[in-house]
């Protein structure tokens, strides 16, 4: 049974990956891969290792919902990668403002990484209380 949900924070140079088990319902950062031809490859090894049965994508509209150069990259970039698994789109509005506030609260020093990867967590627990 596949019990981890997988979230991606798609940007054109990275990735920021987080899971949540499905049962708990509690996002994590994972982390944060360069967006480059081996990704595909990548994400399907976490997808094995992290037995995950559904990929939530960040979604990035513009400030009225609508849609963006952004968007279009996104819907592209998964319509251009097979997955063993399905994935659902989520408005990722303002995540990567909130993981830096996140961050910031913490008084250790974060990089862009974490910032990305957070962004994901944020995607995701946002899909998780809507669904």
């Amino acid at each position: 049974m596949n019990t981890t949900i997988l979230a991606l924070d798609i940007g054109e140079r990275k990735i920021g990956i987080a899971r949540a088990n499905n049962i708990a319902k509690i996002a994590e950062p994972l982390t944060t891969l360069i967006n480059d031809e081996a990704f595909p490859e990548k994400l399907e090894d976490i997808i094995s290792k992290e037995n995950a049965g559904l990929i939530v994508v960040g979604l990035p509209r513009g400030l009225e919902g609508q849609d963006t150069q952004q968007t279009k990259y996104v819907k592209d970039f998964m319509d251009g990668i097979d997955l063993a698994i399905p994935f659902r789109f989520q408005d990722e509005a303002l995540t990567s403002v909130k993981a830096e506030e996140r961050l910031s609260k913490n008084s250790k020093s974060y990089t862009k990484h974490d910032i990305d990867s957070n962004a994901a967590s944020i995607i995701l627990e946002d899909y998780l209380l809507e669904n």
